[in-house]
């Protein structure tokens, strides 16, 4: 990948992401097995692994050893999100996809600073790729660019949907109608990160979500909008603090998904 950012660290920061992603991405691949039978309940259809926890735990610590002014939030440790510059990592995103052995799942590592998502890194464990991008210097699967697809016609549209446990299964429902009529056909993978990917690379046309955790997005927030699609979400703070809802599209079927952005800004 081209030198990404001339400012003062981010280079040095993007660097150290993408050789994190992927190391402790292969690690959590050799405890899978193990995953499938030790793993705890955070609430309905939520789990965490030992996995999750070392790999956080390694995520951080390699993270501090080398700008020890970040701060940091993770999904399994938690953190403080109001500094001035922070880290923000899912260590694995798909967990339940992953005690399963289902291979959409990824690690996530995003850097925010002075307001901005200044870098995301996810690596993809469904093809041992990553994915990265650095404010305003484009996205990148490994060392090629990628791009959003160029789809006008939504009778060829395809989306990607979460669905919140947190938000109503009816309003989830609805949406999923409304895409229909459209003539937008859907999935589902249980990874908001890995959603994000795939619209930026083209293969899916949109992500939705009505409420994802910062973790869960902020990295691919940045790789889907530095790939040319349109993102939108609450407030960058609002995210940190409690998260919220998130679209992101092919700004060729934006006069089409005019829905999506009244329903992110009515959240």
């Amino acid at each position: 990948m081209k030198e990404a950012a001339s400012e003062t660290g981010l280079s040095e920061r993007l660097a150290l992401a993408r050789t994190l992603a992927v190391a402790v991405g292969h690690e959590i691949e050799v405890f899978r097995q193990d995953a499938g039978i030790a793993f705890r309940r955070k609430g309905l259809q939520d789990f965490v692994t030992a996995a999750d926890q070392k790999a956080e735990e390694t995520i951080k610590a390699a993270l501090g050893a080398a700008f020890p002014e970040d701060g940091f939030v993770g999904e399994e440790t938690g953190g403080a999100s109001g500094e001035e510059s922070v880290w923000v990592v899912d260590p694995i995103d798909g967990t339940t996809n992953y005690i399963r052995g289902l291979r959409h799942w990824c690690v996530s590592i995003a850097f925010v600073r002075g307001g901005e998502i200044e870098i995301g890194c996810i690596y993809d464990a469904t093809t041992g790729q990553v994915y990265s991008a650095a404010r305003g210097h484009g996205a990148f699967r490994e060392e090629r660019p990628i791009a959003v697809s160029r789809r006008e016609d939504p009778d060829e549209g395809l989306a990607i949907l979460g669905c919140s446990r947190r938000t109503s299964f009816d309003d989830y429902q609805s949406v999923q109608r409304r895409l229909y009529h459209l003539g937008v056909d859907y999935r589902r993978l249980g990874s908001a990160a890995l959603g994000l990917v795939r619209v930026a690379s083209g293969v899916a046309d949109l992500y939705y979500e009505a409420h994802v955790n910062a973790w869960d997005v902020m990295a691919g927030a940045l790789i889907a909008r530095e790939a040319g699609a349109v993102v939108d979400m609450p407030p960058l703070s609002v995210m940190l603090e409690r998260g919220g809802p998130l679209a992101a599209h092919a700004p060729s079927l934006g006069p089409h998904l005019g829905f999506l952005h009244d329903l992110v800004q009515a959240a």
